[in-house]
């Protein structure tokens, strides 16, 4: 996948237009590239299309038209499209309840890091998170994580062959372990396989 350049952006008046379709489209796409780890962590896939509604998002939020300010949007975001040998996904550690979700943050300290997927019968590929900052302390890990599993040509290859796709998480305070991810996610991850 190609980055994202302000060719690829709507201008604030013209996404004021399309924005409703655009927004539907998008959140349609998401339904395929979500995965719950449990009741609690979920990935969300990112590609260019799930990225560029982000830095869209942020343009109109911000009101940013100016071309240094949305070379700076596509600076952050665009390190989380996949370039062909990888998949990056947003984490999510959700709990509503503040008091539950300040003790579970302190308990899942380092799960971005022991969160794979598995392509068939190859190893498992563990997240390389937040390469951008540190977003975790040795008292309690962030809500939100940002990781790469950076993935072999042959695991490529096998995706694009048909091979499953496993994925879970290894920590102390939870294991997850999902054999089979399902189809719909499995293709669209395919699809951003060079």
């Amino acid at each position: 996948m190609h980055a994202l350049t302000p060719g690829d952006l709507y201008g604030l008046e013209e996404y004021a237009r399309h924005r409703s379709e655009f927004r539907a489209r998008v959140i349609e796409h998401k339904q395929h590239r979500r995965l719950a780890l449990g009741a609690h962590l979920t990935l969300y896939f990112e590609d260019r299309l799930t990225i560029q509604y982000q830095i869209q998002e942020m343009l109109r939020i911000e009101r940013i038209f100016e071309p240094d300010g949305i070379r700076a949007e596509l600076d952050a975001y665009n390190p989380l499209v996949p370039d062909g040998c990888n998949w990056k996904a947003t984490l999510m550690i959700e709990y509503p309840d503040p008091e539950e979700r300040r003790r579970e943050l302190a308990r899942l300290v380092g799960v971005e890091h022991v969160i794979w997927v598995q392509v068939g019968d190859f190893p498992p590929v563990y997240a390389i998170a937040d390469e951008d900052m540190e977003r975790a302390t040795a008292e309690k890990t962030s809500s939100v994580h940002f990781l790469r599993f950076e993935l072999t040509p042959d695991m490529a290859a096998a995706m694009h062959a048909g091979a499953g796709l496993a994925a879970g998480v290894e920590h102390a305070a939870l294991t997850v372990r999902i054999d089979a991810v399902p189809e719909a996610l499995r293709e669209s991850l395919v699809a951003d396989l060079a």
